[in-house]
């Protein structure tokens, strides 16, 4: 009986324990719970004052409009940590703090001071008006900690921009009366971070030096301190990605892929290295091409007579281009209006061609409204418009828009030209926004010029573009040597009457008096022309030419000459003629990228007292092989001058230099005074040149190539009986050689090394010949 009664108080005690650990329990919570919430209900004010301390610009109202409650209200903690945060977030305040005092707030502010001077310390590199640009913190304004952070991030940038991603910036802050700082940028400019290697992974069509040639990136070279393009920076790397696409699309890679670029630095941190990893995937070519019509009246047999591509030429996006402007401006032609060149491509991985079906559909009826052109301070509109081959009114085409864009790029008058286009007044109109950056058009050279045909000589020159915003080109040149003086003047319209047709006056004067010649001449030129194309690569110049020459102070070191003697004792001679050039270039529009030609032929006819028809004509071809890292060259050029009343003088004569035949001396080859053995010139020449350049295995960087060149020819022909003459008849020369090319910032410079293969005793040839043109 005990033990059960003992064991019912013990039930009875463990309850009784648990009980009360269940209301202790329960006792702290609610005792939590009502401290939790005394506070909040405590944190509710009503105010009916407002005062503001510590401001000295900032007007008291301003500062209160960002309370946004008003007196009398109950306002919460909540609501005046937000309202404290609105002030804040002005960014005129160092610090901002609300204190309750019964029915009073009182809001104190630590305003920020304002800026007097932005000064900037340790840049040499970069000018200080440059600096100002990139910052945002102004004088006079208020300070803001973060606006100079971001400042101090600007700044930083444009020295990476640069290459010179160790600069660091630091923002110090002098303190002055009235609460004014002066805000300093320390800058430590550090040096250049170069790019040390680009390489290149997945590559077997192009080498890399080919590849890298593409790029706008370079490696640092032994001129790394006169090249900008050696440094790294990130916006030219993304274009360079681009620019890659285009190569290898242009070519016919059309799977090419820039798969991502690795980008790294040397473990000095002084150096980039670059890494393309690329899928070339497989070239393909033109297969089936066809032309189909959707447009009632268009006959596709007459439009496929007009496209320009061939089977098996390799694809290029480029050329169905053009052949589309070519399919488009025939359908205007013939009174097609709103038709659309549609080009579907049909891929055949068996055979790796591209099928092209070019489809005439009708497009969308929509007109041109108006035209409007902005940024244009300088060029006049009409300059623009005559780049447009619409006008308000005509049918719009999105093509013919775009092609206009790239026509005003090329006019090399603006830095940046952006076209966009909007609905107009209804939905079957357009209204086209031309927007332009205009650009520095005219240069003021001082320089020099040296050859090993006429030595060293200083030249200046001033020469506009656009000149008075006409677009049109004025040059004026001074050039003197110790053997010769040079003055010329040139002025081109290139839209004369708003066409395709140019007008220009060309004026020259030359004179001579080596120490080394036996004879001073003078020429003096005056040639009108006008120009116009003819074919899409053909253009044609028509010419009225006068030209005054003399030839004077004749002092022969043995026997004198019969034939200077009679072209001196004809004194200073003006002759009248008319003449025309005609030009074919097919090196930037042709099927192949790798191929062109350009072919030059022009006559003169002179009429009055001195009548004479002078013939020149010049061919040349060139290609690119093995990989595009050889380039072959042949040129074919000849001149005949025939006179049908009098003699040509010896100024009239060819004279072959260096730049026609190489390896000999100016007036070296060709008839010569058989008494006297002086040089007489010929009325006919004739050139064969042959030559190939290719890498010389040097880093590319350097801008060092090398070639190999062989030339044939001869000049004869005096065409006068004052004398026997030797070598009057055609007497072929051959010579062989070596070239040097080196690409300096200074000019290219090119140095040929030669061996007379096939020459005459009198001749007179050199070995080495080096030229280089350069503005400074």
């Amino acid at each position: 009986m005990n033990d059960k009664l003992h064991s019912v108080k013990a039930i009875f005690g463990r309850v009784r324990v648990k009980a009360q650990k269940w209301i202790l329990a329960f006792i702290l919570l609610f005792s939590t719970l009502i401290a939790l919430a005394t506070p909040t209900l405590a944190q509710n004010f009503n105010f009916s004052r407002f005062s503001v301390e510590g401001n000295q610009r900032i007007e008291s109202a301003t500062i209160l409009s960002y309370l946004e409650f008003t007196f009398d209200e109950i306002v919460t903690a909540g609501a005046m940590n937000d309202a404290a945060q609105r002030i804040r977030e002005t960014g005129l305040f160092e610090s901002v703090d609300f204190e309750p005092q019964n029915a009073n707030l009182i809001v104190r502010v630590i305003e920020f001071p304002t800026i007097n001077q932005i000064t900037f310390e340790g840049n040499s590199r970069v000018r200080d008006s440059e600096l100002a640009a990139a910052v945002r913190s102004q004088s006079r304004r208020v300070y803001s900690p973060k606006q100079a952070e971001t400042d101090t991030a600007a700044i930083a940038q444009v020295y990476a921009d640069q290459g010179r991603i160790n600069a660091t910036v630091t923002p110090r802050i002098i303190q002055r009366s009235d609460n004014r700082i002066d805000l300093i940028f320390v800058i430590f400019e550090g040096g250049l971070t170069e790019v040390e290697r680009i390489s290149f992974v997945g590559n077997s069509a192009f080498g890399e030096s080919r590849l890298r040639r593409v790029l706008a990136t370079k490696q640092a070279g032994i001129l790394r301190a006169l090249i900008n393009s050696d440094t790294f920076i990130a916006d030219r790397v993304a274009f360079d990605q681009q620019v890659l696409a285009d190569f290898y699309l242009s070519r016919g890679y059309v799977d090419f892929q820039v798969q991502n670029v690795d980008v790294s630095l040397t473990r000095e941190r002084d150096a980039y290295l670059i890494t393309f990893n690329i899928q070339e995937g497989q070239q393909f070519k033109f297969g089936n091409l066809s032309v189909t019509s959707e447009v009632l009246g268009a006959d596709p047999a007459v439009f496929n007579d007009a496209l320009r591509l061939r089977t098996g030429v390799t694809y290029s996006p480029e050329l169905i281009e053009r052949d589309i402007s070519r399919l488009e401006l025939l359908a205007l032609r013939q009174g097609l209006n709103f038709v659309r060149i549609d080009p579907r491509v049909v891929r055949k991985d068996r055979n790796l061609t591209l099928d092209v079906e070019f489809a005439l559909v009708n497009g969308p009826r929509i007109f041109i409204e108006r035209i409007d052109i902005e940024g244009n301070n300088t060029t006049l509109d009409r300059v623009i418009r005559s780049r447009f081959n619409v006008i308000e009114g005509d049918p719009f085409n999105p093509r013919q828009i775009r092609e206009t864009a790239e026509r005003i790029r090329t006019l090399g008058y603006f830095s940046n030209v952006d076209v966009d286009t909007r609905e107009g007044t209804s939905p079957y109109q357009v209204i086209i926004d031309l927007d332009v950056t205009e650009a520095p058009t005219g240069s003021l050279s001082f320089g020099g010029n040296f050859s090993t045909d006429n030595g060293f000589s200083l030249m200046a020159s001033f020469k506009q573009r656009n000149f008075l915003g006409r677009g049109q080109a004025l040059n004026f040149n001074i050039q003197t040597g110790v053997d010769n003086q040079n003055l010329s003047f040139s002025f081109t319209e290139p839209n004369l009457l708003g066409r395709d047709l140019s007008f220009g006056i060309d004026t020259n004067y030359k004179s001579t008096n080596s120490q080394n010649a036996l004879y001073d001449t003078s020429r003096a030129s005056l040639r009108p022309r006008l120009g116009f194309p003819i074919s899409e690569n053909g253009r044609l110049i028509l010419y009225y030419a006068y030209n005054y020459t003399d030839v004077t102070h004749y002092t022969p070191s043995g026997q004198s000459s019969p034939f200077i003697l009679a072209d001196l004792a004809r004194g200073g001679i003006g002759t009248n003629a008319l003449g025309y050039g005609f030009s074919y270039d097919t090196r930037r529009t042709g099927l192949n990228p790798n191929a062109g030609v350009l072919f030059r032929f022009g006559q003169e006819f002179g009429f009055g007292d001195s009548r004479f028809a002078e013939t020149t004509a010049e061919l040349t071809a060139q290609s690119r092989v093995l990989s595009e890292e050889v380039t072959l060259r042949a040129t074919i050029e000849g001149g005949l001058l025939n006179y049908t009343n009098g003699n040509s003088r010896i100024t009239d004569r060819y004279f072959l230099g260096s730049g026609t035949m190489r390896g000999f001396e100016v007036g070296g080859i060709g008839p010569r005074d058989t008494a006297a053995e002086e040089a007489l010139g010929g009325n006919a020449f004739a050139v064969v040149r042959l030559e190939a350049e290719f890498p010389l295995g040097l880093p590319e960087e350097y801008g060092i190539s090398g070639g190999v060149f062989l030339d044939y020819g001869s000049v004869w022909d005096v065409g006068s009986n004052a004398g026997p003459v030797l070598y009057d008849d055609f007497t072929p020369r051959t010579i062989a050689g070596v070239s040097i090319f080196w690409k300096t910032p200074i000019g290219p410079l090119r140095f040929n090394y030669t061996e007379p293969l096939n020459v005459q005793l009198n001749d007179e040839t050199k070995q080495f010949d080096l030229t280089v043109s350069t503005d400074f």
